[in-house]
């Protein structure tokens, strides 16, 4: 009897063993790849600026897919999709207003939000935006409308393997366990007992990780990211629509060089409105320095006076 109760706690601990060999290379793996976080306070805002009732009325009738929804290769894939979007405005207000509006219309949240003023006269924001993957094209395209988009990057990551191989060690490990308790059950002497407790606790353990690791998963593939710089300016950049004729493309490139001229000569009038006490202190100081200079000079070239013999 005992030798038998041997050979089967050896087989659960061989299973074990098994089970925590076959996914942990592809476990580590997919860790790194993983960005974002499973919780975050969620940002709320009251609706506001010129796109809140707009919003409303449209977002019942969206029902567009993140990605190619319609490929059936990706029907049970775990997606996690990411975007990076950098966008200009000249009413930084309203454009602040109607992106939380935005946020909140599509149920998702601001996992960070951040206002910063430089000094410049002219703001920008920083926001990372958690939206529902299924909401996450139609928010792109809607942030488009709201804002003059300048750079935009979005990217894409099936972790499909890897959450598939750790829900299937989460089954083997959630069986070993049964198994163990019930060993347990019939231990007789104190050695099979701290044998097979030790064996529960690491097998509990094993368990919890896996269980973070899909929830968290779960977090990244229902709810994409998206990172959006918001930056206030004087006007829009590349708004002219692009020139085909030789004289056209002449005529945009002599008006590009004029507004840049422009833009240049207003950021200096800026920055020396911003900077007149260092510029009046140094006036000072280098009026002092050559009125000193020059009477030292002058007295260097003179000609002296000849002595008077007695």
């Amino acid at each position: 009897m005992k030798r038998g109760f041997a050979w089967m706690l050896a087989l659960l601990l061989l299973l074990g063993l098994l089970s925590g060999c076959g996914g942990s290379g592809d476990a580590a793996a997919s860790d790194d790849a993983m960005t974002g976080a499973d919780t975050a306070d969620n940002g709320t805002a009251s609706a506001g600026g010129s796109y809140g009732a707009w919003a409303e009325t449209e977002a019942a009738e969206d029902s567009g897919q993140a990605g190619d929804s319609g490929d059936d290769r990706l029907e049970n894939a775990k997606m996690i999709y990411t975007a990076r979007m950098e966008v200009e405005t000249t009413g930084f207000d309203a454009a602040d207003a109607d992106l939380r509006t935005l946020v909140e219309v599509l149920g998702g949240y601001f996992e960070q939000a951040a206002v910063h003023n430089y000094g410049s006269g002219y703001r920008s924001g920083d926001y990372t935006v958690r939206i529902p993957a299924d909401q996450y094209r139609p928010f792109l395209e809607r942030v488009g409308t709201l804002c003059h988009v300048t750079y935009q990057e979005e990217s894409s990551d099936n972790v499909s393997t890897a959450y598939y191989d750790a829900e299937s060690r989460l089954v083997t490990q959630q069986t070993k366990l049964e198994r163990l308790q019930a060993l347990l059950a019939q231990a007789e002497n104190m050695e099979d007992i701290i044998t097979i407790e030790s064996a529960i606790s690491d097998t509990e353990l094993e368990i919890e990780q896996l269980t973070g690791t899909l929830r968290h998963y779960d977090s990244l593939v229902d709810f994409s990211t998206v990172y959006i710089t918001l930056q206030e300016v004087y006007q829009l950049s590349n708004v002219e629509e692009p020139a085909t004729s030789f004289g056209s493309r002449v005529g945009t490139a002599f008006a590009s060089g004029w507004r840049g001229f422009v833009s240049t000569l207003e950021s200096l009038a800026v920055a020396l409105a911003y900077g007149w006490v260092w510029l009046l202190l140094l006036a000072v100081i280098g009026a002092a320095a050559g009125r000193y200079f020059w009477k030292r000079h002058r007295r260097q070239t003179q000609p002296r006076e000849p002595e008077k013999k007695p």
